[in-house]
């Protein structure tokens, strides 16, 4: 039997900030190992310009990115495992469940950037 979708039964906007999240904690230059959890903590969390942001290599709406800076959101994500507790809205870290997590989502809200 093939895994179940989204088992942890998470809403829209938290399915589309853990997709970011975890584009995120893929550049080396806003993260780091942390070694408490086992995850990545992210320290950048990119500022939108326009309708859109830059995430990686990548391109995300304004639009999608509403949770990166809903407090409620970030505690989801730490209440279901995904993320533990980082400085709102500074850090957050991504546990070994959250980068692992499919969120079936990533290929819609993240685009190929063209600057």
């Amino acid at each position: 039997m093939p895994p179940k979708v989204n088992p942890l039964k998470l809403n829209k906007l938290q399915l589309k900030t853990l997709a970011i999240l975890q584009e995120l904690a893929g550049d080396p230059g806003i993260t780091e190992r942390d070694e408490t959890t086992g995850g990545t903590r992210i320290t950048g969390i990119p500022q939108p310009h326009g309708n859109h942001f830059h995430v990686g290599a990548r391109v995300a709406m304004t639009s999608d990115a509403t949770g990166l800076t809903n407090e409620g959101v970030w505690l989801a994500l730490v209440r279901k495992g995904l993320a533990a507790a980082g400085v709102f809205p500074f850090s957050i870290v991504i546990t070994p469940g959250g980068l692992a997590y499919e969120t079936g989502i990533r290929d819609q809200i993240l685009h190929g950037s063209d600057h």
